[in-house]
């Protein structure tokens, strides 16, 4: 009997739905995506109406083949990434490379992966979603054509390896506008003043001074200082003349009392931006890290007897929709943890912003309100506990009654002048709070942001007088708005309609990788990169990179998933605004730079930051005519000096003199301080003390094609290498051999060893790029014991685990089962 496949994006659903499905299923993993644009051209055919180039992505080709064959000898086809534009993207390009009858490939979408939820989407399989393929595809070329044609400009102007988006470069402007804002913000002075009272019976209490002449004390600078109906304590002279009066009156007398009940109620259900946010504040997290977490909570955790169940819902997601189902259990729950004081009459519902939701998938919960956090923590790692415990008591709490408050408002009185208010609050009933309370972003009270404080106040009664214990005037200063957070950069992107839940992770990991911004503490601040990078896109594509247009194309790109916008006209409108753009800016290459107050020591022009691949340094503004550069670093305010050159006690070898730390833009070396009548230089290490160490050179048995000189072992930046050890009168270098011959037919070279751009250690043919053969395994010139045929390779595994294959017939063996041939392949120089 032929079995049915299901595909999945990753091994650990897979694992989950083998428990389920049973063997009537075989269940396999993508790995992601299988296809994609080429990764190194623009993969748009412009003249052709953005007609994409789609092809497999590298390494994939292993897993197509194997989906492949197991689609040909399969019943049905059981398409199931994840229900969203990615996971529909997915599923479009499998259908279409598996060879498989249309009516015979469906697609399943699991909002939650249990076995019921499982077993039901399975019974009712839909089609592929044209309408959500078509919106991922515009998204995806959008982003094509402003990363790959943005991206080289920056690479010319300002230094390689940086990147533009559609919505990263928005979400920098945005960090920053802000510093821009903080730097230029004026601080204002006010005061404020407190007097400790007590009552005939001995109980204190503090008032805060609240009006004087009718006229309402400042408290909200930023929004009442200019107001004429408020009293503004601008200076000390003011605040001390005010408090003396305050001192000479001996009677203060209760006025009035007000007491009314406040509610609070219940926060909704998370959703991804929200869930994000709240694991920020909480744990200090990144949205990166908590979508990596979350995953792992959606894709299955084994619970034991249970087995491997999904513990929440779908985390990419802006509905707060909660299925009927789930809601009637937390509510069934809640009446028995605590009592049907804590339950509201009817279910909670929540409403998001229309035009702003997926509303196919619900809002993250647990898959099961009654897998209680302590019921599950034995099978969880302390961050999946952490973020499971969260969303859990959020998903209970947003289906319990509000919390009330009973708030007293006391206003005091020494003369008809001046008025002071005490104010209260005491909770009365917890609700929500008593499983859930909000971890609230801290604001900026400086700036007028009231000081709630939960006080008690004693029992007042109007009429009460009351005694003066002390006056306390105090100094206070408005302050700038605060920096962004992971957090609150993720609200504001969202309150602007940028970016999506599937793609906030990725913005902050991105804008924080290329150097763009800083963490300083939790707080993000532009580096001078971000700055000069963000400076240049304003300027030369501002109607592009703004808030409004990208919230625009947002809206957009939903239309097109609802079906009422064409993909094509969406790519039209953006090219239409963004072609003229790009040519006016790819016609401007002068070198972006940030002028700096430090004065060059060669011919006296001042010096500027420039980028390298390896990192800032300063370079004269009279480039190409003075090329002097420095080192900097900064102060803890920002500010920047050259770095000293640090003479070391290390003598040169050539001529005497003592050698000197140097910089380079492939990093530090040791340079002669006789320079430049010595040239000599030497790389060097550092111990576990910071002591300095000369790296010595490795003599070789080989011999320089060039003057006869030995050559010597040395590193670089692909990796090792021989050079001429006459050098710097010859420079002749050369790729350091593996003595393996490419086992590529035909081409005739050797394998060498190379360092990838990660500083990975790879094997590649000495003719690239003629010959692109390359392998991350050390090649042997040894022989197979099956097969015979050579080269053999070195496969290393965790823990040191390592073994041999052959390339050819890929038989596995061990070190000893070649041991014959050692004399043989002595010449191998790896």
């Amino acid at each position: 009997m032929e079995k049915n496949l299901v595909i999945v994006e990753s091994p650990a659903k897979a694992k989950t739905l083998n428990k389920y499905l049973g063997t009537d299923y075989e269940v396999k993993a993508s790995m992601g995506h299988v296809i994609d644009l080429p990764e190194k051209s623009l993969g748009v055919d412009l003249e052709h109406d953005f007609k994409p180039s789609y092809e497999i992505i590298a390494g994939k080709n292993k897993i197509i083949s194997e989906l492949k064959k197991a689609a040909k000898k399969a019943g049905e086809v059981f398409l199931a990434p994840d229900p969203d534009r990615e996971g529909e993207a997915i599923a479009w390009h499998l259908a279409g490379i598996l060879g498989k009858d249309e009516d015979r490939v469906h697609r399943v979408m699991f909002n939650e992966i249990t076995r019921n939820a499982v077993l039901e989407a399975m019974q009712h399989p839909t089609v592929i979603n044209r309408n959500l393929f078509e919106a991922q595809q515009a998204r995806r070329i959008l982003d094509r054509l402003v990363g790959y044609q943005i991206s080289p400009l920056l690479w010319k102007v300002v230094k390689g390896g940086l990147s533009a988006g559609r919505v990263q470069s928005v979400a920098v402007r945005i960090i920053c506008e802000r510093e821009i804002e903080i730097r230029n913000y004026q601080k204002k002075e006010y005061w404020s003043i407190t007097a400790d009272l007590s009552t005939a019976r001995k109980e204190e209490l503090s008032a805060k001074l609240l009006s004087i002449d009718r006229l309402k004390v400042v408290t909200r600078p930023d929004t009442e200082l200019e107001r004429k109906d408020r009293y503004w304590i601008k200076d000390a002279t003011d605040a001390e003349r005010i408090a003396a009066e305050l001192r000479a009156l001996s009677l203060y007398k209760v006025t009035e009392i007000e007491r009314k009940e406040k509610r609070r109620s219940a926060p909704p259900p998370f959703i991804t931006s929200t869930l994000q946010r709240e694991a920020a504040v909480r744990f200090g997290w990144p949205a990166k890290k908590t979508m990596q977490v979350a995953q792992t909570l959606y894709e299955g955790v084994d619970l034991g007897a249970e087995g491997a169940v999904g513990l929440i819902t779908y985390m990419r997601t802006d509905s707060t929709r909660l299925a009927e189902s789930a809601v009637a259990e937390v509510r069934d729950l809640i009446a028995r943890l605590f009592d049907k004081r804590f339950l509201p009459h009817a279910a909670n519902i929540y409403t998001t912003r229309k035009g702003k939701i997926q509303d196919a998938h619900e809002a993250i919960r647990p898959t099961s309100a009654l897998r209680q956090p302590d019921k599950v923590k034995p099978f969880l790692t302390p961050d999946q506990d952490k973020l499971y415990r969260l969303i859990w008591s959020r998903f209970v709490a947003c289906q319990m009654v509000a919390a009330i408050y009973d708030q007293t408002t006391v206003d005091i009185a020494p003369n008809e002048c001046y008025i002071l208010r005490a104010t209260g609050s005491v909770m009365r009933f917890p609700g929500f709070t008593a499983v859930y309370v909000e971890n609230i972003e801290p604001v900026n009270s400086a700036n007028g942001a009231k000081e709630e404080e939960d006080n008690i106040l004693p029992e007042l009664q109007v009429g009460d007088n009351l005694a003066l214990e002390k006056i306390t005037p105090r100094q206070h200063f408005t302050q700038p708005p605060p920096r962004y957070t992971e957090s609150s950069l993720i609200r504001e992107l969202e309150a602007n309609g940028i970016g999506r839940p599937s793609t906030y992770a990725t913005i902050m990991s991105t804008i924080l990788e290329k150097g763009y911004i800083q963490r300083l503490k939790s707080a993000l601040k532009p580096t001078d990169l971000g700055f000069a990078v963000n400076d240049l896109l304003v300027e030369r594509f501002p109607s592009i990179l703004n808030v409004q247009f990208t919230a625009q194309m947002e809206t957009m790109l939903d239309e097109v998933e609802e079906g009422r916008e064409e993909w094509l006209e969406v790519l039209r409108k953006f090219y239409g605004d963004f072609k003229p753009a790009l040519d006016a800016a790819q016609a401007q290459r002068k070198k972006v730079t940030v002028k700096t107050d430090i004065s060059c020591d060669k011919c006296g022009s001042p010096m500027v930051i420039r980028w390298s691949r390896h990192g800032e340094f300063l370079g004269c503004s009279a480039f190409p005519n003075c090329q002097n550069i420095k080192q900097f670093e900064r102060d803890n305010e920002g500010n920047i000096r050259i770095a000293e050159e640090k003479i070391t006690d290390i003598k040169c070898d050539r001529c005497g003199a003592k050698m000197i730390i140097r910089w380079s833009r492939h990093g530090e070396f040791l340079g002669c301080s006789a320079f430049p009548d010595c040239k000599n230089i030497k790389q060097f290490e550092r111990d576990s003390e910071g002591n300095i160490r000369i790296i010595e050179e490795e003599h070789t048995d080989v011999k320089c094609e060039k003057c006869g000189s030995p050559m010597v072992k040395k590193s670089g930046r692909y990796g090792p290498y021989l050079a001429c050890s006459n050098y710097p009168e010859c420079s002749e270098i050369k790729s350091l051999s593996t003595g393996v011959p490419c086992p590529k037919e035909g081409c005739g070279g050797e394998l060498v060893q190379k360092k990838s751009r990660r500083g990975k250690v790879f094997y590649g043919c000495i003719k690239y790029p003629k010959c692109d053969f390359a392998t991350w395994d050390r090649p042997l010139a040894f022989s197979c014991p099956g097969c015979g045929a050579k080269p053999v390779y070195e496969k290393k595994g965790r823990a040191g685990y390592s073994y041999l294959y052959c390339g050819k017939c890929q038989q596995k063996f061990k070190e000893d089962e070649i041991k014959g041939q050692f004399g043989a392949a002595e010449g191998n120089t790896t």
